[in-house]
């Protein structure tokens, strides 16, 4: 029987020694399907609440241990925790792996910890921020701009973990009836939610695509258009489903290995309205200048609206980085307004909550662009509507946490 501890410490190992994302190191290591949920489940668990078991470790192991015992202190206190395990197996298992990864000198340390953690003495840090940054293991300077924007309140709600829910857009109402029985709907046709949902053939044939509520709801706050670009298209699920409503769409995609993924998702979806180029959105490019009806801008961002989803953005993402990628989006949006139609649309999204990425970005954007000016878009998926655009909370709108406004280029 294979240690239970194993698969998850070969994929954690790649995401904090190597700087792997989540996703990719679970892609690239061997998981034996018997344990592929359990394992799943550990090492997501582990990454969400990272902070939390940093503190953990922190509060009751007399230095902090290297790297690879740290891992494995993560993966037992997790099992302990959360997943309620027994701690003499937790332990056993533990001290097994550590002596099997050639950490013997560490067996007694990691025996030690494990019998004398008890969570019931842990003392949470007495400065507010800090106490929620450990409880909720959000990175404290997220939390800090969290509170000061919606409050403390709020600012607990959109930090709560929630579980990952699958989201299914289905091809039709045909495709999507034999999997009905265990969906909960959406405000979206033929898009369906699901606590478990097992990929089948029907993938393959473009009966179905996974796709995220909020990427769903900024498409249909798009209008019909005849002529759309999508500037930062990949993996291609915006494209795709726009494309059934414009009659013609073109993918900007900077990276070609991601370009390539467009091109597979459209080719599946049967989508063949859609036309690739590979190149970078934040260049201008005077050949595409007011060529289009509609453009997309779904820029690069925090990602702090999506943590559910891939908690390894609270581990990675870092307070210095956020300057960088708020000159990013102004950039791509800077020079993607120049391809928009007289009388045409520019739509700004990402997938985070915090407002320096959202209104603060396009506020920036109108200072510069006064041909432009902000319209109103709706969503039936609940939301807040912000000075420019409309903010979707996790715990308001199914988990998603995504922006999106909608501007019209003064002219026709």
């Amino acid at each position: 029987m294979t240690n239970p501890l194993y698969d998850p410490y070969q994929i954690l190992q790649k995401v904090y020694g190597r700087g792997s994302f989540l996703k990719q190191a679970i892609a690239e290591t061997f998981i034996e399907e018997i344990n592929r949920a359990r394992t799943v489940k550990i090492v997501y668990g582990v990454l969400e609440n990272d902070i939390y078991l940093d503190f953990c470790i922190r509060s009751f192991a007399p230095k902090n241990p290297k790297l690879p015992v740290r891992i494995l202190l993560k993966i037992a206190l997790y099992m302990l925790l959360f997943m309620e395990k027994q701690r003499y197996m937790v332990t056993d298992n533990a001290v097994a792996l550590a002596k099997k990864l050639g950490k013997g000198g560490a067996a007694g340390f990691i025996n030690a910890f494990l019998r004398a953690f008890d969570a019931e003495k842990l003392q949470l840090p007495q400065d507010k921020i800090s106490a929620l940054s450990v409880q909720y293991s959000y990175p404290a300077f997220a939390v800090s701009r969290l509170v000061q924007e919606y409050g403390g309140e709020e600012a607990e709600k959109i930090m709560q973990h929630r579980p990952p829910r699958t989201f299914v857009r289905f091809a039709s109402a045909e495709a999507a009836e034999p999997y009905l029985q265990s969906a909960e709907k959406t405000p979206f046709e033929n898009v369906f939610s699901f606590a478990n949902f097992r990929r089948d053939e029907g993938f393959a044939a473009g009966k179905y695509t996974f796709q995220s509520v909020g990427s769903v709801a900024i498409c249909a706050a798009v209008e019909p258009c005849e002529n759309l670009l999508d500037a930062c298209a990949a993996p291609g699920g915006k494209s795709v489903l726009l494309s059934r409503k414009c009659g013609r769409v073109t993918a900007f995609e900077l990276h070609p290995h991601r370009a390539e993924l467009i091109k597979q998702y459209a080719a599946r979806m049967g989508a063949e309205n859609i036309e690739i180029v590979c190149r970078d959105s934040s260049v201008y490019d005077g050949a595409y200048a007011e060529k289009f009806d509609t453009v997309l801008v779904d820029a690069p961002c925090s990602g702090f609206g999506v943590v559910s989803d891939n908690p390894d953005i609270k581990f990675f993402r870092r307070e210095e980085s956020l300057a960088e990628i708020e000159k990013t989006q102004l950039a791509i949006l800077s020079a993607c307004a120049k391809y928009v139609k007289r009388g045409g649309y520019l739509y700004y999204s990402t997938c985070s909550v915090l407002g320096e990425e959202n209104d603060g970005t396009v506020s920036r954007f109108l200072q510069t662009y006064s041909d432009f000016a902000p319209e109103k878009a709706e969503s039936p998926l609940a939301h807040r509507d912000t000075e420019y655009g409309m903010q979707f909370l996790p715990h308001l709108s199914m988990g998603a946490g995504f922006y999106v406004c909608k501007l019209r280029r003064r002219g026709e």
